[in-house]
């Protein structure tokens, strides 16, 4: 078995300790049966909500207390290439194997679900989900069939302005509801962005996170620009867990909401 980076796990067992250093897939862990087995999580796993009472906080996702993580002996560490640094995965592979996931396709999304199912002993749960995510991902095709393709930008952070860029999992759900990036660079990631760009958008979408615009941004945009402005939940677009399945509910409500 090797991870989404190419690097190779070995497991002589299904783990028993596991730590989860990314918010998406703490919540994915749970919802797999595995909240048992999780023994340490980041302050920004939220989900589900009174999981951060009952397990060991153990840092963020840019920044680890490593003497927790090691006093919690865990014989697995879930990692991802774009939440935690290069140093972090170095650190905690002194400690336990490490499976680093990278999502930016709906596929790599499928592979890791599979890839945890075995690592973790739950294969019947994944094969289950990504059955799941499949045939709700289809209705919603069918849905937007109807949809006018719309230009957008998805801002991410007010200062310096972000957006999110074509080569993220962002843009995926965006093109999923028929959304077109005005950002053009088929390599951006998170760039900064000016005025003149935002104007080029017929929506500007706010996220939650991780800069948690609010209605008062909402209405500073609205003051400047003309296109329609919307406050957008981040998670739905952002977390690539199991929390898909409810996602696609939401793009519909939102949908609804563009004019």
């Amino acid at each position: 078995m090797v991870d989404q980076l190419g690097r190779k796990i070995n497991l002589n067992n299904p783990p028993k300790r596991i730590v989860c250093l990314v918010p998406s897939l703490t919540e994915l862990l749970v919802d797999l049966g595995l909240s048992d087995q999780l023994c340490g999580v980041t302050k920004f796993c939220v989900h589900p909500e009174n999981l951060k009472d009952l397990k060991t906080i153990v840092g963020g996702t840019k920044s680890i207390h490593i003497d927790r993580i090691t006093a919690l002996k865990p014989d697995f560490i879930l990692c991802n290439k774009e939440e935690n640094t290069q140093e972090i995965v170095a650190a905690c592979e002194q400690i336990a194997p490490v499976y680093v996931s990278d999502i930016n396709d709906f596929n790599a999304f499928y592979t890791l679900v599979s890839d945890l199912g075995v690592l973790l002993n739950c294969q019947p749960k994944a094969e289950a989900l990504n059955s799941a995510v499949k045939n709700r991902f289809a209705q919603f095709r069918k849905h937007v069939l109807t949809e006018p393709t719309r230009n957008v930008l998805y801002l991410i952070w007010r200062n310096p302005l972000m957006a999110a860029g074509r080569a993220t999992f962002i843009n995926i759900l965006l093109e999923a509801c028929k959304f077109n990036n005005v950002i053009i660079e088929q390599d951006s990631r998170y760039p900064e962005v000016d005025l003149e760009l935002l104007k080029k958008a017929d929506f500007v979408l706010l996220a939650s996170e991780p800069f948690p615009f609010s209605e008062k941004h909402k209405a500073e945009f609205e003051s400047k620009l003309e296109a329609q402005i919307l406050c957008v939940d981040g998670e739905y677009f952002s977390w690539y867990g199991s929390r898909l399945l409810k996602a696609f509910d939401y793009f519909e409500r939102l949908l609804l909401e563009m004019h």
